[in-house]
């Protein structure tokens, strides 16, 4: 028997990524998978991919399941987990909350940009923000990790090497991201229906995005100063990948490509491609990898592409990479598979 782990609200596009991995890292044994509204409903009977794989049944969340897990992951849309979770803390349960839920150290600014007020304040100066290129000894030692989002995941390694060595100036940062439709969830929405989305490209929110927070959150940690950003997502019509290209000034004397090479030089899941190359979302399709691709077009300016499938090191990946640090295990057990192609 592997270690017990537990997945709250796998239902949706996270959710069945998330148990995908899961199912097949040697380590773990998933032994509880809740859903009010599928209860009592096999998993496979909801995702025929996973015939075979699992004959678990969803099940109504229970307290006492989930605190006989050793970690839980919560796939839940934004402002459940944090009603949950402070039980499962004292019960001595490790918690992967892949929502927004405690991502944004301030309850004022989350309550400004989800609507609600937070359950659990207290918890978010707990919490740690898992993006383990950025703060991998304190997952290892922490019992709630925030997953990163996805967008928010794809700017952040296309800037934290620049900023950590003091490469940009920090203001007029511009991230203008691409995003496949699986990023909106599993929910039926007209915006996104295949006859919406087909042979069709358009930004959205360009007024503000829920993840430019957690950036601004994330960068000025790095900076120790404010960043100008400006963030604009757009959806394409493909299933699943992000596309960032991030812009940037140059500082005087800054050589970009010795910066990357050393900050990622041991990151397992960190690509830093050779010059003139054009990372495509292709290449990292249902894989933990981030690919990233340097451009200096002419002067002081800096092109960064940045490449992740958002729903594995945007999401279920990156959420089982916390886990394998929190588990005192090898980082790349049960996400080290190639990309699919085509």
């Amino acid at each position: 028997m592997g270690i017990p782990v537990g997945v709250v609200g796998a239902t949706g596009y996270t959710g069945v990524e998330l148990l995908r991995l899961l199912l097949g890292h040697p380590e773990v044994d998933v032994a509880v998978v809740t859903s009010r509204s599928e209860a009592g409903r096999p998993v496979p009977e909801i995702f025929p991919s996973l015939r075979g794989h699992t004959d678990l049944c969803y099940s109504n969340p229970d307290p006492a399941a989930l605190a006989g897990c050793r970690v839980v992951f919560f796939a839940t849309p934004n402002g459940t987990a944090m009603h949950q979770v402070p039980s499962l803390l004292e019960a001595g349960v490790k918690v992967i909350d892949l929502s927004a839920d405690f991502r944004i150290r301030d309850a004022a600014v989350w309550k400004q940009w989800y609507g609600q007020e937070h359950a659990s304040p207290k918890l978010l100066a707990r919490a740690v923000y898992g993006l383990p290129e950025l703060h991998r000894d304190r997952i290892a030692k922490s019992d709630l990790v925030a997953n990163p989002g996805c967008y928010a995941t794809a700017v952040a390694l296309a800037l934290l090497p620049l900023l950590r060595a003091g490469a940009i100036e920090t203001h007029g940062v511009i991230a203008d991201a691409k995003s496949g439709v699986s990023g909106a969830g599993r929910k039926a929405e007209l915006e996104t229906l295949y006859g919406e989305t087909s042979e069709s490209f358009r930004a959205y929110k360009a007024g503000g995005h829920r993840h430019l927070p957690e950036m601004r959150q994330t960068l000025r940690d790095v900076a120790g100063v404010d960043i100008d950003l400006t963030f604009v997502p757009h959806l394409v019509p493909m299933v699943r990948g992000i596309h960032a290209t991030v812009y940037a000034t140059l500082t005087k004397g800054s050589d970009a490509r010795e910066v990357f090479t050393r900050f990622y030089a041991r990151e397992p899941f960190v690509d830093v491609m050779p010059p003139g190359t054009h990372p495509d979302t292709r290449s990292v399709r249902g894989t933990n990898v981030c690919r990233i691709a340097l451009h200096a077009p002419g002067g002081n300016r800096l092109v960064v592409l940045s490449v992740i499938d958002n729903l594995v090191k945007g999401a279920a990946g990156q959420a089982i990479q916390n886990l394998n640090l929190m588990l005192g295990l090898p980082e790349t057990t049960g996400i080290s598979a190639a990309a699919v192609v085509p």
